[in-house]
């Protein structure tokens, strides 16, 4: 166990140290070269472990065990490994050691799968240089177009295409998976929450994960100096979308049952000190355990974005992601749980309230999740921490949980 924990510290170390903003937290953003550096990680890794390693044409990474049974669906364990600007260290990259580790098990204790094993290093989850989120679970699960894809852009007007052909990755590969190949999908994860510390427990196997939409909002008006435009007969897109912005909180609120809302990126054209501001885009983030609640809100947003189109003002908006509340799957639930008590683990039942690969891969798979605790339930930040003896536990559970899914020799 002490092995254990000391050689997940040691990669989590190792990856944290691939980011774009040294001493201000992680910042690796997908395509990137934080990215390129963190693959070239895994894969070896993965290599070291025994597994045949590929890459598909979004740059998601598998490494595969064999299994006794020939062309078997694989039992696949993995999360994401980008990050949010000057995030943490843990969010992502905990669940690919943790796939990681499960395959060093298999090796070290010569465990033979019937069904093959799959550890998954999946992109631009968190949607931070392309937008929209969970990008390679979508790509995967055929919920992403080739079309949509290549048009994807960043805010530098590089596309997805481009960005990945610099690090040397193949667009051309396939991209979608036949679900056929797929048994089962397993994802460990921080909490991001403080449940799990106040409880004092190191495992939540969870139960469901929230619906969530990601909205993108774009507000138009008319440059002009900002010294001689008088202020009656301005179009000041910033000051337009700040009216909007102010408002969302209140829907959220109004609409209750822990229903919330964000605006996470702004960004302002043309951007000059002397000059009023012509055009905006900003983000909208609308989440709630329940569809209906989700859906509601998003009527209301759109209620007030359009309400402020006069005067020279012009809004639209843009449906970036909608994902439905999702249950994961109770077969597997049951295997985490009877497993934890068999290590004399402790753990609770936990809901997710941020959105994860595995909400997306469990309309294709059946789909199993483990949270372990954030210190001060932070995370997002690069004061986020997770204890490795925790993930430890959970590398325990997912192991003795993939042999059985594998029905292991």
């Amino acid at each position: 166990m002490q092995e254990l924990t000391e050689r997940i510290a040691r990669h989590i170390d190792k990856i944290s140290e691939f980011t774009a903003t040294p001493e201000r937290g992680t910042t690796r953003l997908t395509y990137s070269n934080e990215d390129l550096m963190t693959r070239k990680y895994i894969k070896l890794k993965m290599q070291e472990y025994g597994l045949q390693v590929r890459e598909d044409g979004y740059g998601n990474i598998f490494g595969k065990l064999e299994g006794t049974m020939k062309d078997g669906p694989s039992v696949m364990i993995g999360s994401h490994f980008d990050s949010v600007p000057n995030g943490g260290a843990y969010d992502g990259p905990a669940g690919v050691v943790a796939g990681l580790e499960v395959a060093a098990l298999f090796s070290k204790n010569n465990v033979i799968p019937k069904y093959p094993l799959e550890i998954v290093a999946l992109i631009e989850e968190e949607g931070s240089r392309f937008g929209g989120g969970l990008m390679g679970s979508r790509g995967i699960a055929g919920l992403l177009s080739d079309e949509d894809f290549r048009n994807l852009r960043d805010k530098d007007g590089i596309s997805t295409e481009e960005a990945m052909v610099k690090i040397g990755l193949d667009p051309s590969l396939p991209r979608k998976r036949d679900p056929q190949t797929m048994k089962a999908f397993l994802e460990l994860h921080i909490e991001q929450g403080p449940i799990l510390e106040e409880k004092n427990l190191p495992i939540g196997v969870v139960e469901a994960i929230v619906g969530l939409t990601q909205l993108e909002v774009t507000v138009k008006g008319q440059a002009g100096h900002a010294g001689t435009t008088p202020m009656d007969r301005r179009a000041d897109a910033l000051v337009t979308a700040a009216n909007i912005i102010a408002q969302l909180p209140d829907l959220a609120i109004d609409e209750g049952h822990g229903t919330v809302i964000t605006t996470g990126r702004l960004n302002v054209y043309p951007n000059g000190a002397n000059v009023i501001p012509d055009r905006v885009v900003f983000t909208v983030d609308i989440r709630s355990g329940k569809e209906e609640n989700v859906l509601n809100v998003i009527e209301k947003t759109k209620a007030v974005v359009e309400s402020f189109d006069a005067n020279g003002i012009n809004t639209s908006i843009e449906k970036l992601l909608y994902i439905q509340p999702k249950e994961l799957n109770g077969g597997i639930r049951s295997i985490l749980k009877e497993q934890s008590e068999k290590l004399a683990i402790p753990y609770c039942s936990i809901n997710s309230g941020a959105g994860h690969d595995a909400m997306v891969l469990s309309d294709i798979t059946d789909v199993g999740m483990l949270f372990v605790p954030s210190k001060d339930g932070l995370s997002h930040c690069p004061e986020e921490w997770s204890d490795s003896n925790h993930l430890a536990k959970a590398v325990q559970i997912f192991y003795e949980a993939a042999k059985s899914l594998t029905e292991a020799e």
